[in-house]
């Protein structure tokens, strides 16, 4: 069973992926199809703010950003 705090760790860090995916040096194999949807998908994610939000309404699904 997720925990709260387990899938907003997994949420910061698949934004961590998605950031790493889009630089040429962290990432230098990458097909820029997939940087193309890294980049897509970020313009979309939710802030750190937006998860505090979410933890505040929902403490049940969402736990703390830290």
């Amino acid at each position: 069973m997720t925990t709260p705090d387990e899938r907003t760790r997994a949420i910061l860090h698949t934004k961590d992926l998605l950031v790493e995916l889009l630089s040429a040096e962290q990432a230098p194999n990458v097909p820029e199809a997939i940087r193309d949807e890294a980049r897509r998908l970020l313009r979309h994610y939710p802030s750190p703010a937006e998860l505090g939000l979410a933890h505040r309404a929902l403490p049940m699904f969402f736990g703390e950003p830290l």
